[in-house]
């Protein structure tokens, strides 16, 4: 007689079906086992962080006292601070001047580093190289060549360009000239890549039939590949708008955390790091300039995201 005995009825290999049943139903607690990490961390680093944000900004809170709640007097206060209008007129003006370069020249670039050429692997390392420098780093960089004995200065005075130094690190314009180019500099490389992966899903059919007719190189450009990316450029535009916006790296190391002189040339994000953080914060006061400028961004968002759709439908 055989040692091996057959299952039994009502069951598969031994396993009786309304167990093995409902150890196939799906488990509503399964996919916090694998985003349950996540969440927390959203929760902890971003929700948890923007509510606590928006109940300071209705109070009089300080680093050493919780404060009380005094309704939107620290949204008056805002409109008549002098610092607080520098400030946003600064970083507007920095979306204005940065984005159309970010949204343009790395896209001259990804055109012309996009073929298979010997030395393109070495220009796409070269143009992206900024970007894993990291932003200290790279103002530290400019910081040195800009300075008035740095090599900016000592080359134009060289070539009795200027007769004295030009002060790239102490004239409010020049501050934010000076970081808009290292700004633009350190995110070319980034905002290529992306692009090289659209440039990759145009049609190559496309220019070989623009070659045809007749067009060089810059009608091509026009014609062929602003067309083919322009959904990216749009989600270019809009990185990079928030990136200029929010701004605070390259002006904090330029001007030595200064701001320039008299803290001229400081943007949204410096008031916010000056009025926040030290003995003497006014938590509740840098708490209601975030708002605001997450409120700015929102919109400034809303408005790029609609002229997207009404192009799309366009289309």
């Amino acid at each position: 007689m055989s040692s091996l005995t057959a299952p039994r009825k009502g069951t598969v290999e031994g396993i009786p079906r309304r167990r093995l049943h409902d150890w196939r139903k799906p488990r509503w607690f399964v996919p916090l086992l694998f985003s349950g990490g996540a969440l927390a961390i959203v929760l902890v680093m971003t929700i948890f962080p923007f509510f606590n944000t928006l109940i300071l900004s209705f109070t009089d809170a300080t680093m050493l006292r919780p404060g009380h709640f005094t309704g939107i007097d620290n949204f008056v206060q805002l409109w008549g601070d002098a610092r607080f209008t520098r400030a946003l007129f600064n970083s507007t003006l920095y979306v204005f001047c940065v984005v159309p370069f970010m949204v343009v020249l790395p896209l001259i670039l990804a055109s012309v580093s996009a073929g298979d050429g010997k030395f393109m692997g070495f220009f796409r390392t070269s143009f992206y190289l900024p970007v894993v420098m990291g932003a200290v780093a790279g103002g530290l960089i400019w910081t040195n060549l800009l300075d008035s004995r740095g090599l900016v200065n000592g080359v134009l005075s060289w070539l009795n360009v200027i007769s004295e130094p030009v002060p790239f690190l102490t004239d409010r314009w020049l501050i934010l000239i000076s970081a808009m180019v290292v700004t633009a500099w350190m995110g070319m490389g980034y905002y290529m890549v992306i692009y090289l992966a659209a440039l990759a899903n145009i049609d190559t059919t496309l220019y070989d039939a623009a070659s045809v007719d007749g067009a060089g190189p810059v009608r091509r450009f026009i014609s062929v590949t602003m067309p083919g990316v322009r959904n990216t450029m749009a989600l270019i535009a809009m990185f990079s708008s928030v990136a200029a916006f929010r701004v605070f790296s390259e002006v904090y190391i330029l001007t030595d955390s200064s701001g320039g002189p008299g803290g001229n040339a400081m943007t949204m994000t410096m008031l916010i790091q000056r009025e926040g953080t030290g003995l003497q914060a006014q938590t509740g006061y840098a708490g209601a300039i975030s708002l605001v400028m997450f409120a700015i961004l929102a919109v400034l968002l809303a408005l790029q995201l609609t002229v997207q759709n009404r192009q799309e439908k366009d289309a």
